[in-house]
């Protein structure tokens, strides 16, 4: 079973290739190649900094954005989206400007806005995932945040808590994204990733 983690410039690729080794992935391609993803049996995208920078960082690599579409909506391959990975399945991103996502799911990923002071932004450091509606892949625990935007709209299958509800994770059909960063939640986030890879939406 090849795994493709999808090499774009944005990703925290070294850690999440080791999360995904650690978690039985023993056929692991880091790739910039739309060919390998048309014959992926997973694909995974990382994404690390501003919406915008990502969004447009993936459409820079050439026939990727169409790969992708084309195996995960056409073919219906299991997908991880992490982090702004998983921000960039939404329609919109309103970080330093109004940009276009995949649209996979409606939404828009917003600046973070606590109802407490106290509650910093950015949200960093281990908090609860909470289920809102069941998922084979996403269990009750405490996971590992990062982040100063949030996705909003539907499709919600967990929050977690930063002075109001925040979307933890997302997801319909064949396709997942997670805000937290599984590679750096440990027990929790290997778990995680056991699944993802056993997975048979």
């Amino acid at each position: 079973m090849t795994i493709a983690l999808i090499d774009y410039g944005a990703g925290n690729l070294h850690s999440v290739a080791n999360a995904l080794q650690a978690a039985g992935a023993s056929d692991l391609a880091i790739t910039a190649d739309p060919d390998v993803l048309a014959t992926a049996d997973r694909i995974v995208l990382p994404g690390v900094g501003a919406f915008g920078a990502c969004a447009g960082a993936l459409r820079a690599v050439p026939g990727m954005v169409e790969a992708i579409e084309r195996r995960v909506r056409g073919d219906g391959v299991p997908f991880l989206g992490i982090c702004v990975g998983m921000q960039l399945m939404a329609e919109t991103g309103e970080e330093l400007g109004i940009h276009q996502g995949l649209g996979w799911i409606p939404g828009t990923v917003r600046q973070l806005t606590p109802t407490s002071p106290a509650a910093k932004v950015p949200h960093m450091g281990w908090n609860d995932v909470t289920p809102t509606a069941p998922h084979p892949l996403i269990e009750p625990g405490e996971a590992y945040f990062l982040h100063s935007y949030a996705f909003t709209g539907d499709a919600v299958l967990a929050t977690t808590n930063h002075a109001g509800p925040v979307t933890a994770a997302i997801g319909r059909d064949n396709m997942l994204g997670v805000q937290f960063h599984p590679e750096k939640s440990q027990r929790y986030g290997i778990a995680l990733l056991e699944r993802f890879l056993a997975w048979r939406p």
